[in-house]
C-alpha cells in the first residue's frame, strides 16, 4: 500500500468518524428534547425555558440540560413522577 492508499484510508476514517460524531450529536440532542418534554418540573414555565434553551443552543443547550437536570445523584434536580 503506497502513500496514496494510506492517505485515502485516513481520509475515509476521518469522514466516518465525523459522520459518527454528527449522528451521536443529533441523537443526544433529540433525547434531551424528549426528556425535557416528558419531565415534570415544579414550575411549568421551567419546561418551556429548558426546551427553548435546548432547541436554540442545540448541542450546547443539550449538554447544559444534561449537566444541570439529568445529573445523577443531585437531590435538587427535578425528577419525573413515578408511573402508577
Amino acid at each position: 500500500m503506497g502513500m496514496v492508499g494510506i492517505g485515502m484510508l485516513l481520509v475515509g476514517l476521518l469522514i466516518l468518524g465525523a459522520a459518527g460524531l454528527v449522528i451521536f450529536s443529533v441523537v443526544f440532542w433529540l433525547l434531551m428534547i424528549i426528556d425535557c418534554a416528558k419531565r415534570e418540573f415544579k414550575n411549568p414555565n421551567d419546561k418551556v425555558i429548558w426546551i427553548l434553551i435546548v432547541i436554540l443552543l442545540q448541542l450546547l443547550g443539550a449538554t447544559i440540560y444534561w449537566a444541570v437536570i439529568k445529573k445523577p445523584g443531585d437531590p435538587s434536580a427535578p425528577t419525573s413522577r413515578p408511573s402508577s
